[in-house]
């Protein structure tokens, strides 16, 4: 019986659909997407790439990743948080990413903002897992119908409006969902897909910063 969001493969592996629409996704689904994340650097990473796909294609910021990692010196936000007007034009002129001025600017603010917080708190990554929805917060069931009817959760909403409070830009409620998802804050691998369990038991043993 054919279950609507999961495909099976030839050797019966089943998985979340969205994972054979690129070449570049069978990876990124299997041993990234929703793997919890506990370094600094690469959830800021996380969420400046997400706040890049905006109104595009996931698989285009895919592509382009290793591009911005150059442009923005691995993301490395104390780095970031320094650039100038040149370093934007610099960046506007680069082909290999989005060459979107309003989001580079955002990019820059939010390395700001993040050291800001770091220096404030300690850990970046500690403070965004203290979002983490509890479990009666999460479905009973992660099927197409509950990936469907919600592009946002509560706890996406929260810290969306947190960040947003410590000026943040870029990093709507929609935009901080699929964060949450891409960073193992939640797990949305749909029942049935290969890799729930496996992240599922990742979460389960994983020490929160």
């Amino acid at each position: 019986m054919d279950i609507p969001g999961l495909i099976t493969d030839a050797a019966g592996v089943t998985s979340c659909t969205w994972r054979t629409a690129a070449p570049e996704y069978p990876d990124y689904h299997d041993h990234e997407w929703g793997v919890p994340v506990a370094d600094d650097i690469a959830l800021y990473e996380k969420i400046c790439l997400e706040g890049f796909q905006a109104g595009m294609a996931w698989i285009t910021i895919l592509r382009k990743r290793e591009a911005f990692r150059r442009a923005f010196e691995g993301f490395d936000f104390r780095r970031v948080a320094q650039y100038t007007e040149q370093d934007i034009e610099r960046l506007m002129a680069d082909p290999g990413i989005v060459r979107n001025r309003a989001k580079i600017v955002s990019t820059i603010n939010n390395a700001r903002r993040a050291c800001e917080l770091v220096d404030e708190t300690g850990s970046l990554a500690a403070w965004l897992w203290s979002f983490e929805p509890a479990a009666d917060e999460r479905p009973a069931v992660v099927d197409m119908a509950y990936w469907t009817a919600n592009p946002t959760s509560a706890a996406s909403t929260r810290l969306s409006k947190a960040l947003k409070k410590r000026g943040w830009s870029y990093v709507g409620p929609t935009t901080m969902y699929a964060f949450m998802q891409a960073m193992g804050m939640v797990n949305d691998h749909l029942e049935g897909c290969t890799c729930r369990p496996r992240i599922e038991h990742l979460r389960h043993h994983f020490k929160r910063p």
